[in-house]
């Protein structure tokens, strides 16, 4: 029973012109006028961040008629925040999209990386707008490095000493190659979630290690080599 007040009760009807309904927005390679939260679907990314700004976090979600099918929780910088994505793994999936942006998801972090995906999945903004049927229950996976590690940049900078990398796409930084300016010119590194997937799989782990390293770069024209992080 909706309640209308004194005024409104005393005016008369006037007719509603045109009912075009929503705006359609693209999904999966078509478009759709969403009406309820089951109308929407797609793949995207999201990305929040804490209160005190300490820690972020990367969320990515595959929507198939308003239900979460999958969840991948990337965090980085709060070691705290590594436990809560567990937790917010777990509640997810499962969940529709409204359910989902209005649950604890643990850490503030996680909760704003969720909001900024909601936006983006129900106005259409996905990765998979224009892909026909979208992508299938895993793809989310396919964002992952080998050996499913995430991928991560660490890079450390001073003004007296400049810069160290530690850790980049290709993986662990095990040395960096200056030129005879003192400029780095390339870099050593050690696949780790490739490494310890072969140890896995009955490498050991000095066979493990010497497959997976690699350089990038003119690393092999370098006239002094460092340690990144001992030098």
């Amino acid at each position: 029973m909706i309640n209308y007040s004194h005024e409104v009760e005393k005016m008369c009807v006037v007719a509603k012109g045109p009912k075009h309904g929503p705006a359609p927005i693209p999904e999966e390679g078509k478009w759709v006028k969403p009406y309820q939260i089951a109308d929407i679907s797609g793949l995207t990314h999201g990305v929040g961040w804490c209160a005190p700004q300490q820690g972020t976090c990367k969320l990515t979600l595959n929507v198939k008629d308003g239900i979460i099918e999958e969840a991948l929780v990337e965090t980085l910088g709060c070691s705290g925040m590594t436990h809560s994505a567990a937790m917010a793994a777990e509640i997810l999936p499962g969940k529709t999209l409204l359910e989902a942006l209005n649950t604890d998801l643990v850490c503030d972090a996680i909760n704003v990386a969720m909001r900024e995906l909601f936006l983006q999945i129900v106005y259409g903004r996905t990765q998979t707008a224009f892909s026909e049927n979208g992508l299938p229950i895993g793809a989310g996976l396919e964002d992952l490095g080998k050996g499913l590690r995430s991928q991560v940049g660490t890079i450390f900078s001073t003004k007296a000493k400049g810069v160290r990398y530690m850790e980049m796409a290709e993986g662990y930084i095990t040395s960096l190659g200056l030129d005879d300016n003192g400029e780095v010119i390339g870099y050593q590194f050690v696949k780790i979630g490739k490494m310890l997937e072969d140890i896995r799989h009955g490498k050991t782990p000095d066979e493990a290690y010497k497959a997976n390293c690699g350089q990038y770069g003119r690393y092999d024209e370098a006239v002094k080599k460092i340690d990144p992080r001992e030098e």
